[in-house]
């Protein structure tokens, strides 16, 4: 707090709000009072995820079953009135299954396309670590080019497209490890963890009573895709200093340069920490980014991207903990 303090007292002392964020902090909390009244506890899980969405990127998110990882997705696309569409991957998924598959129609004489689940608004893949990389390969080019080619024709996703993966991190038996380029096309890796005995005793609570119990269909849309829109082009007027983007840059290379690490951060994690360093700082009520705002969104962004070596690991060493300390290791704009 003390470090957001200085940065704002040395860097924006004079400057005037740029950006009237009453409409957009209005939102923002409707729906976060949603979420809070179907999902107890996982306030930095939804932080991070709604930092994502804004940020216009996919979201892994990892958990031990029964977190509420499913219902997490499922809850983001019925707040965001979007067109909703959930795939469970397999280890016999075909790419078909997932992208679609043109049909020849007996009526016509012609041959139909017939869309697959990930078309569709906000996306939920899940347990995506189960199916090979042949279905995997799939879906590298929907996640960043936001198009799905079949036969040779093109088909574009619409503006809103967003993809919410799950992944169980205990279960290895018949699971596959995710290809580094797929990885490296989510925005952020979100941990849900288990809650605190208070929370449970809430959750507990909610089932004993029906009152209390709020179901995903009794829960309406918040915002709508035009205004999810309008909020994400809020993002061109956030403030970023140039020393921050330093920052970044230096985080990144840190990444590349250190000895507990084989393979480092690409140019899109970079682009990705300052987007959602952007996000945050909207979600936080501000149109300026600080550095703090980086060290919060940055450690989802760099642990599932980040290659360690042998060495380290043999140490005990995450990957989640190496790239803490790395952002330690980087001066802090004054």
């Amino acid at each position: 707090m003390e470090m957001y303090d200085t940065y704002q007292k040395d860097t924006l002392y004079n400057m005037e709000q740029r950006t009237d964020m009453t409409v957009f902090s209005s939102k923002i909390q409707q729906l976060r009072d949603c979420i809070a009244r179907v999902i107890v506890g996982q306030d930095k899980a939804v932080e991070l995820v709604l930092t994502c969405i804004l940020a216009d990127g996919h979201v892994l998110i990892e958990g031990v079953p029964g977190v509420a990882k499913t219902l997490m997705a499922r809850l983001m696309a019925r707040l965001t009135d979007a067109r909703f569409s959930r795939v469970q991957f397999t280890p016999d998924l075909m790419p078909s299954d997932v992208l679609g598959t043109t049909v020849l129609n007996m009526k016509t004489s012609e041959f139909d396309f017939h869309e697959g689940p990930v078309f569709a608004d906000i996306v939920l893949v899940d347990e995506i670590n189960r199916a090979p990389a042949k279905t995997q390969a799939a879906l590298f080019e929907v996640m960043e080019e936001r198009q799905v080619t079949v036969d040779g024709t093109t088909r574009r996703m619409g503006d809103v497209y967003t993809i919410l993966a799950t992944q169980n991190p205990v279960e290895q038996e018949g699971t596959y490890k995710l290809p580094e380029a797929q990885l490296d096309r989510f925005m952020m890796k979100v941990t849900m963890d288990y809650p605190t005995e208070e929370q449970e005793v809430e959750i507990l609570e909610r089932h004993s009573s029906n009152a209390a119990f709020v179901r995903l269909d009794d829960v309406s849309p918040v915002i709508t895709l035009g205004e999810l829109l309008q909020l994400r082009s809020m993002m061109d007027a956030v403030v970023v200093d140039r020393s921050l983007l330093q920052y970044i840059a230096g985080i990144v290379k840190q990444t590349r340069t250190s000895r507990a690490v084989f393979l480092g951060a690409s140019p899109r994690a970079a682009v990705a920490m300052l987007q959602a360093s952007k996000a945050y700082a909207l979600l936080q009520g501000r149109d300026f980014v600080t550095p703090d705002d980086i060290k919060t969104v940055t450690p989802p962004i760099l642990q599932h991207r980040l290659i360690l070596t042998a060495e380290a690991e043999m140490e005990g060493y995450s990957a989640l903990k190496v790239a803490q300390k790395l952002i330690d290791k980087v001066e802090v704009p004054k």
